[in-house]
């Protein structure tokens, strides 16, 4: 295929990506048994009592958040609680700990949180720090759910504790997804300082506000689409069938593994993941490649791209079938640590480069630098073997030289308990010095020397 159909084949690709993401077939990741939890945190500090557009900073943030607790509670599988600060205590003085969990968790609760809401009153201070730490308990241990956290606030921490480090260590330790907070009016200087918590929406408007909401909980409840192009050698998205793990990347834990696929369109098949989460995810070609830090768009089809660029090794017996069940060693050019196990004659992909492979015939076969070029077949061919077989009348020691020119090389010692030692060699001369094990002089060594041809057997008495 010469570049400029190539590049033809890219354009109508993109083209077809872009234009068509929905009509991708895939596959759902959340079932039946996954539980959305989204606990609310609501700010009723004083300041929320200030007036906002054409009402009260609570007026409408209640309003509001009734509607969507409304619409939430038609949604299977979705449980909702409210944890409210700044309502108990009046600043001054200021109570720091002034946080409290009013509804718990649990299912049809939607009235409960709605009615709760009707009588709150703005009185205290901003404890968002000790609001986010105190929310550990509010979720009870649970292996399949989701816990989503959705600040509501005018203003910003007014106590001495640090919101961004409270939620980072929730994340890490698996408690909660990245929380989203709703700024109510927020100044823009402030709108930075939440960053660092999570997915931050400012409504400057009492209409944003509704819309902000809105957004936040499609992106709560619903999945996002993401579809993986694994980029060969030629800069196209080509390389397929490779397992592929999603790791959380806060946590650290495995989070989704997948074998990459194309579709019956044969392009990248679209995967359907948690958009609450940043990812690391492995690609396991051989060795495996990387993406360190994957953030999705919520609500979007997303498209990442991994270098992958592969080619094959093959390693073939010239002749006969003497190798057939035999496995050989490669590393990473330079690098000690086994990188594959390959058996002769079998097809393998490697990432593009240089490798060192070891075959172990006798003796060894060591060849250094093998390139693999993306989309190319590399052959490396062994000789045929000869077959000798070593008759020995008694145990003893026997050990096998290779001759280079009256050079003894070591290559392999034989286990002289069975009297019949069949060996498969490459061509070459050899030579085997041997004494029986209970002889009681060194002049009862034994040396013979003989040479091996390719495809020819033979056989050797010691005695």
């Amino acid at each position: 295929m010469n570049i400029k159909l190539h590049q033809i084949i890219l354009i109508f690709f993109l083209i077809v990506s872009n234009l068509l993401p929905c009509a991708l077939t895939a596959q759902e990741v959340y079932d039946n048994n996954t539980r959305t939890r989204i606990l609310f945190i609501l700010d009723c500090s004083q300041s929320m009592a200030g007036r906002w557009e054409e009402d009260k900073k609570i007026d409408i943030a209640r309003r509001f958040l009734s509607r969507t607790v409304d619409s939430l509670s038609t949604f299977d599988n979705v449980e909702m609680a409210l944890r409210v600060y700044g309502h108990q205590s009046v600043v001054p003085p200021q109570d720091c700990n002034d946080t409290r969990l009013e509804v718990p968790f649990g299912a049809d609760n939607a009235y409960r949180i709605k009615r709760k809401m009707l009588s709150l009153s703005p009185k205290g201070t901003t404890p968002i720090a000790n609001s986010l730490a105190a929310s550990i308990n509010d979720f009870s241990k649970c292996d399949e759910c989701r816990n989503v956290i959705i600040l509501i606030t005018d203003g910003i921490e007014a106590c001495d504790g640090d919101p961004c480090a409270v939620a980072v260590e929730l994340q890490k330790q698996g408690i909660i997804l990245k929380p989203f907070i709703i700024g109510i009016g927020l100044a823009p200087e402030y709108q930075e300082t939440f960053r660092c918590l999570g997915n931050v929406y400012n409504a400057n408007t009492e209409e944003r506000f509704e819309e902000v909401l809105d957004i936040v909980i499609t992106h709560a409840v619903t999945e996002t689409s993401l579809q993986v192009n694994l980029i060969d050698g030629f800069g196209f998205p080509s390389e397929t069938d490779v397992p592929m793990s999603f790791y959380n990347l806060k946590t650290g834990k495995l989070k989704y593994n997948f074998v990459h696929t194309m579709n019956q369109r044969g392009m990248p098949d679209t995967l359907k993941i948690d958009p609450l989460l940043d990812y690391r995810i492995i690609v396991h070609t051989t060795p495996p490649v990387s993406l360190d830090n994957l953030q999705l768009a919520p609500g979007k089809h997303n498209i990442v791209a991994i270098d992958a660029p592969q080619g094959i090794l093959r390693i073939n017996q010239e002749r006969g079938n003497q190798y057939k069940d035999l496995k050989f060693i490669v590393r990473e050019r330079g690098k000690i640590q086994t990188l594959c196990r390959q058996k002769v004659n079998d097809n393998k992909k490697y990432i593009t480069g240089k490798y060192d492979v070891e075959i172990p015939t006798i003796p060894v076969t060591v060849i250094n630098d093998v390139e693999i070029k993306p989309g190319e077949l590399t052959t490396v061919t062994l000789p045929q073997p000869g077959v000798i077989t070593v008759l020995v009348d008694n145990p003893g020691i026997c050990e096998l030289f290779l001759d280079k020119n009256g050079e003894l090389e070591w290559i392999y010692t034989l286990d002289t308990s069975e009297e019949s030692i069949p060996l498969v060699l490459l061509p070459g001369s050899y030579c085997l010095i041997y004494r029986a094990r209970y002889a009681k002089g060194t002049h009862y060594t034994i040396e013979k020397k003989f040479r091996i041809e390719s495809g020819k057997s033979s056989s050797l008495r010691i005695f």
